[in-house]
């Protein structure tokens, strides 16, 4: 009986830290405003989106100069965040929001557009430079650290090298573009709850190359 009442201790304070504050910060990068909405370098508003509303939770709570919402994923508390001050202030956002909960830069988790990978492709790191990512170049700033995990969705890339790649990140994607990235996003789910249990090689498994679940 006693392996009864222990197994009783641990689920009631795994089900008090999940109902806690939050332990994990999810980032979706993208610009704020209906004419952005499905352009390309809002796929990760898009995508976070996806993932909130899997678990049943909203994003539209005003804090920390962005929008969030709460919820639990892989058995943490979660903070999903979608930062308004557009993609190149981003880390204001980020750096807010992690310092009122006291989150650790290897406990925040950022999903955003990559203009090297075919659409919905995507790739799952654990660290790394900003890649010439303004968004995340200014979180790297905030947070005074690359060590964050990231997961970038292919946007595709420009048709021609002399395109203007401001242009081509604030274009909209093609309703065929934008159909195969919906379908890449419940892998992205898959992938960030794994990078939240630590298995950094599983979601790198699960997602790199990957376009589709």
């Amino acid at each position: 009986m006693a392996n009864i009442f222990d197994l009783f201790k641990k689920i009631e304070k795994t089900e008090r830290g999940a109902s806690g504050a939050p332990t994990v910060l999810v980032v979706g990068l993208g610009n704020p405003g209906a004419e952005y909405r499905s352009t390309r370098h809002n796929a990760g508003f898009l995508a976070i989106d996806h993932l909130a509303g899997s678990i049943g939770a909203t994003i539209d709570r005003a804090r920390f100069k962005g929008l969030t919402g709460e919820g639990t994923l892989a058995g943490k508390r979660v903070l999903f965040l979608k930062p308004q001050t557009y993609m190149n202030l981003s880390g204001e956002s980020v750096r807010e929001a992690a310092a009122f909960y006291h989150i650790e830069p290897t406990n925040v988790i950022v999903i955003y557009d990559d203009v090297t990978l075919d659409v919905a492709r995507l790739r799952v790191r654990g660290k790394g430079s900003d890649g010439g990512h303004n968004g995340m170049k200014s979180i790297i700033a905030g947070l005074g650290s690359n060590e964050f995990a990231r997961v970038r969705i292919g946007v595709g890339k420009k048709p021609h090298p002399d395109f203007d790649l401001a242009d081509w990140v604030l274009s909209p994607f093609s309703p065929a573009d934008l159909a195969e990235l919906e379908r890449a996003f419940p892998t992205v789910r898959n992938g960030v709850e794994l990078l939240i249990k630590g298995e950094l090689a599983a979601a790198m498994q699960a997602c790199n190359g990957v376009a589709k679940c």
